[in-house]
């Protein structure tokens, strides 16, 4: 006893006064994502609600704590030896250890864990929070023996309400919520001074097992375990039959926003791509206003699984992503992929390099349009060899093996012949092509040899749709943005604003009008036909890469820029895909969805009849006979002068 009451004396004197400086237990900070009409759509790191006690959340919520953690909270004095014992006989009944499973812990105790006996995280000595964590919850004959007078010291510093204000902020409720508060917001858009009976009791089930009974996880699971709590309630004289009845009849639903549930992949990619300080390893609590359309991402998720569900073959594992943005680049949804759920999955929208193939063409047309070629210019669509230095000669053939001779730059582009494409990058110069392509986004190494022309180089889906709103928008380059606002939670003034990912000029305006116009034809009559809306002119590119390892359909309305990508991860070829097929499909059923109700608009882009070559003029034929001589041409000239005609 002698030793208790000097354990119990030790760490009463370690305990702060006031337990307003023990409530957030987390080491970082927070982010909250909102969407672009400010509604919240994603968390990430740990959510701190802010500090809340016994005394002012929902009675409810106590009477469920207390009914499922610890029914004598109020009368013991920290440490139930009758609790520890039922526990042990539970668990040495069921085969396990005696500290395994039930622990028999009061919630006195459980703050006790939950405080790491008052060592705080050091992140000299712990490679990650995660590990210290784990330490602190270890359940050991002697780490239980150090909890006793820890616990009891807590009770001598604080009152019943105190501890169990410290327990409701600390204790951690999965997805990402720290305390109850944080938790109520996460799941019901609450606060925890709200909730009803049913709310509160499927908040107490998440403490026995945080991750598993996630209603963001397992609603059904979660609704179950509520009513295990309502009944522990119900059977403790915290509710009436009839409460208890009601309760059961009307089980808590998530909020409109935590059902949703989309938008992971987005989050996931402002999260990569902020600074460290204010997103993976923030000590602060960041509020992100972004770009995000919750119903363009939900549009592009019910596209894809449509096609893959009722147009690709059962069991496939090929994959596709989506990116969808303005013309000025405020990204509007991104899918990474078939899997659309959860957080931290592979994004193959913003972390894919694929090979581009003939997608890469309009950068290649857009060179020479800047540098004066013309729409209606005409180019050699015949058998060609370059010799590359270092690699020998370079033989491009179309994708049907025919050769038409004389065409013009549209038609070249809408029907994605090659070998008039590695013409024109051959004319213009490689280098000035890799200038024109890099400038309008595309940062990632490009192919040195003339196969540049027709897509040997990687590029990002982000990137590529990126580059494509820079020929919507008149010409100039486009950064891919999300980020609208951010600031620390409770600041009014922002850290940082941006209205628009527009930057320098790359190619002059008339040039992307004539690109949009041979674009545009690609879908009207082209190879990119499927991609065509009903209502509106759509302009854009396919592309298929060798073997078919890739397909991609890149394209634009007036009002919105889409890109689809479609392949498997380990590049097996496609079967039977090109980019005019089902990325097309793709691209238009989703397109389909986000404009219903907006009204059609023109593409910005040349009269092709209005621009056309005017006839060269006709010169009358000389009547049949003799050829005038040389004398009598100088005559009619020397006479025509001084008639003045010329």
């Amino acid at each position: 006893m002698l030793l208790l009451g000097i354990a119990t004396a030790y760490y009463y004197m370690q305990l702060p006064d006031q337990v307003s400086t023990i409530v957030d237990a987390r080491a970082r900070g927070s982010v909250t994502m909102l969407d672009r009409d400010g509604n919240v759509f994603a968390w990430r790191g740990e959510q701190f609600g802010g500090m809340i006690d016994a005394e002012t959340v929902s009675p409810h919520l106590v009477n469920a704590v207390v009914a499922t953690e610890d029914r004598r909270f109020y009368r013991h004095l920290g440490v139930s030896p009758r609790g520890i014992a039922s526990a042990i006989r539970i668990n040495l009944r069921e085969g396990r250890g005696p500290l395994s499973g039930h622990g028999g812990s009061t919630i006195t105790q459980q703050v006790a864990k939950l405080m790491c006996l008052g060592v705080a995280y050091d992140p000299d000595e712990w490679a990650t929070e995660a590990e210290y964590e784990t330490d602190c919850r270890e359940t050991s004959i002697w780490r239980k023996i150090q909890e006793v007078p820890f616990a009891l010291a807590m009770e001598f510093r604080y009152t019943k309400d105190e501890i169990l204000s410290v327990y409701l902020n600390r204790a951690y409720l999965g997805a990402g919520a720290r305390g109850f508060e944080a938790a109520a917001q996460r799941y019901f858009s609450a606060s925890a001074a709200e909730v009803n009976p049913q709310q509160s009791a499927m908040l107490a089930g998440l403490l026995v097992a945080p991750s598993y009974y996630a209603p963001t996880r397992n609603l059904e699971r979660a609704q179950e375990r509520a009513n295990v709590v309502l009944n522990l309630m119900e059977e403790q004289g915290y509710l009436s039959a009839a409460e208890a009845d009601a309760a059961r009849a009307n089980p808590a639903r998530l909020s409109e926003a935590a059902e949703q549930n989309i938008g992971g992949h987005f989050a996931d990619w402002i999260m990569a791509e902020g600074p460290d300080f204010l997103t993976r390893e923030t000590t602060e609590d960041v509020v992100i206003r972004t770009t995000f359309d919750p119903e363009m991402q939900a549009a592009a998720e019910r596209a894809l699984q449509n096609v893959f569900e009722n147009q690709v073959r059962a069991g496939s594992e090929a994959q596709a992503a989506i990116v969808v943005m303005s013309a000025d680049g405020a990204v509007r949804a991104i899918v990474g992929g078939r899997d659309t759920q959860g957080a931290g999955l592979f994004n193959r929208a913003t972390q894919a390099m694929r090979q581009t193939g003939s997608a890469f063409k309009p950068f290649v047309y857009a060179t020479a349009l800047d540098l004066g070629w013309r729409f209606d210019d005409m180019i050699l669509d015949a058998p060609l060899t370059i010799d590359v230095p270092g690699s020998g000669p370079y033989s491009p053939t179309n994708y049907t093996g025919e050769y038409y001779g004389e065409v013009t730059l549209t038609d070249a582009l809408r029907t994605s012949l090659n070998t008039p494409a590695v013409r024109i990058a051959d004319e213009v110069g490689l280098d000035l092509v890799r200038t024109v392509a890099s400038e309008f986004g595309i940062e990632s190494d490009l192919a040195a040899g003339p196969a540049l022309a027709l897509g040997a180089s990687e590029s990002t889906l982000i990137e590529m749709t990126g580059a494509f709103a820079g020929i919507l928008n008149g010409g100039s380059a486009v950064r891919p943005y999300a980020v609208q606002e951010l600031r620390l939670l409770g600041d009014d003034t922002p850290m940082f604003e941006q209205r628009t990912g527009i930057r320098e000029r790359v190619i002059s305006e008339f040039a992307a009008r004539q690109l949009t116009y041979m674009m545009s034809e690609v879908v009207a009559s082209g190879t990119g036909r499927r991609a065509a809306l009903p209502d509106r002119p759509v302009a854009g590119k396919t592309g298929t890469t060798q073997a078919a390892r890739d397909a991609w359909f890149l394209g634009f309305t007036a009002d919105y820029v889409a890109g689809v990508w479609m392949g498997y991860d380990d590049n097996t070829p496609l079967s039977g895909v090109t980019g005019g097929g089902l990325p097309a499909e793709i691209w238009r059923q989703t397109m389909e969805e986000i404009h219903r109700d907006l009204p059609p608009r023109p593409l910005p882009m040349i009269d092709p009849v209005a621009e056309a070559r005017q006839a060269p003029q006709v010169v009358e034929e000389q009547p049949q006979g003799r050829r005038p001589d040389l004398a009598e041409q100088i005559l009619m000239e020397v006479l025509g002068g001084l008639l003045g005609r010329n």
